[in-house]
């Protein structure tokens, strides 16, 4: 391996004697060193955010776009080396991978054109006497430099979620990437520097969670945006003081398939949503809800399509389902499977594991108090349900923890209705998966599955403040 990759703060990169081994979730070998940041470091990071903040907050609109479209451009100029590193350090297959690099672009770009359309407003004051002669004028201005924390399972693509409506509207920003998948995150802050953003403006310190956890009540932070599990993310809500938070948490997300559905089409998206990245996605199908009258062809449709499918090396450009991020994780979830199957679920295909490569699975009879069904797995995972009126499936898709994204797939618009008015999500998709997902939409959820919305428009609007200016025209 070459030396350990050093991290960014405030501009400048850093060594620290604290290193990270990135292991190949494929080979099981290291393939890279990282230095680990401190708190110190961190604080540090935090120092010049608040300090570039005076910068950033003054950059035109032409200025903050020909940045991010200078980013957009060098992420297009070093994509064989992005895939490549999302393949080795995150395990992902190549397809996945240049998907990835893609959205990254694309999210990039639509926060460059979402630049200009910050909202604002003249607002007269006079509906009442006392505010005869007063004008108000209306704008959205930033909260202040941005925390942002980002998961394993999309590092480049979430990343760009955070930074790119950050330096849309001029805030500076610390990221802290995951430490099983920082090397991308890493290229980034090289990319954003060369692309001409004010240098002091940039930090990315892969750290532990344990030492991060300090720096999330720091107040040099005018927005805080996480992505990750649960239990972590409302941990640091209930840490992070006043400043504003988004969460990306997560679900268990339901699809059902109603009698009028199209089988061959429910089947095919079913098995996309559901095996895409492993599994490890925050709105991978999980739950499939199949009326009783389709179910048995449902079943051998879905079967159909799994067996499509070629399992391997990630590297090969045919393989559709390589590792998952670590031998623990796929672990955990043949734990999970074998549990259920001992509580006597119907193992329809899959339950095997070789290192951290997770065979596709599909369970039957799995009851709705079990795991399987409540938690979310983030495993190449499917459980299937026999369902006997939409109102049934319709409650069972709402009986969860969990709000961030649910499908139904149906041609009557009654029970589109239905479903829409009862299943908290953040999201209903008709005609398709809950794991369909552009860069350009709000996305976020309720219930466990978080607060706040993610899409370039929506970041811009969570990462600033409506700001009042106010004029006696006397």
């Amino acid at each position: 391996m070459d030396d350990p990759r050093p991290f960014c703060v405030g501009g400048r990169w850093k060594s620290s004697p604290h290193i990270s081994t990135v292991i190949s979730p494929h080979t099981g070998t290291p393939v890279a060193a990282v230095c680990l940041g401190s708190a110190g470091d961190l604080r540090e990071g935090a120092r010049a955010a608040r300090a570039a903040f005076e910068t950033t907050r003054t950059l035109p609109l032409y200025a903050r776009r020909k940045v991010l479209y200078a980013i957009a451009a060098c992420l297009e100029e070093r994509r064989e080396e992005l895939v490549a590193t999302l393949i080795t350090e995150g395990g992902k297959v190549r397809k996945v991978a240049d998907g990835e690099v893609t959205r990254a672009i694309e999210t990039i770009t639509i926060s460059a054109e979402e630049a200009g359309r910050v909202d604002g407003a003249i607002i007269s004051l006079d509906r009442t006497p006392a505010g005869a002669g007063h004008t108000g004028y209306l704008t959205r201005v930033p909260a202040g430099p941005v925390l942002a924390i980002t998961p394993f399972n999309y590092p480049l693509n979430l990343a760009c979620h955070k930074i790119g409506p950050a330096i849309a509207i001029g805030a500076p920003f610390l990221l802290k990437p995951a430490t099983a998948t920082p090397l991308s995150s890493l290229i980034l802050a090289e990319i954003i520097i060369a692309a001409g953003y004010p240098p002091e403006a940039v930090s990315v310190i892969p750290a532990p969670g344990a030492v991060a956890d300090e720096i999330i009540p720091d107040d040099s932070f005018g927005y805080l945006s996480f992505t990750g599990s649960p239990d972590v993310g409302w941990a640091i809500k209930n840490r992070a003081g006043r400043k504003p938070v988004g969460l990306e948490l997560g679900g268990n997300a339901a699809v059902i398939v109603c009698p009028d559905a199209d089988l061959e089409y429910a089947a095919m998206r079913i098995i996309a949503g559901g095996f895409a990245n492993a599994g490890q996605n925050c709105v991978s199908v999980q739950r499939v809800l199949i009326h009783r009258s389709i179910y048995p062809e449902m079943e051998e449709k879905i079967l159909a399509h799994l067996r499509l499918l070629k399992v391997g090396d990630p590297t090969d450009p045919t393989t559709d389902i390589g590792p998952m991020i670590s031998i623990e994780a796929a672990s955990r979830a043949e734990a999970l499977v074998q549990s259920a199957v001992d509580a006597g679920a119907r193992l329809v295909c899959g339950g095997k594991r070789e290192g951290a490569l997770l065979y596709p699975t599909v369970l039957a009879d799995v009851g709705p108090s079990q795991d399987l069904s409540c938690r979310e797995l983030f495993a190449p995972v499917i459980l299937l349900t026999p369902f006997d009126e939409v109102d049934e499936a319709i409650r069972i898709a709402d009986t969860s923890d969990y709000g961030l994204q649910a499908g139904i797939i149906t041609d009557s618009l009654e029970t589109v209705r239905k479903a829409f008015r009862t299943i908290e999500v953040g999201a209903l998709l008709v005609n398709d998966i809950p794991t369909f997902r552009v860069d350009e939409m709000p996305y976020g959820g309720v219930k466990g599955s978080g607060i706040g919305r993610e899409g370039p428009a929506s970041a811009i609007r969570e990462m600033t403040v409506e700001k009042m200016l106010i004029i006696n025209e006397r």
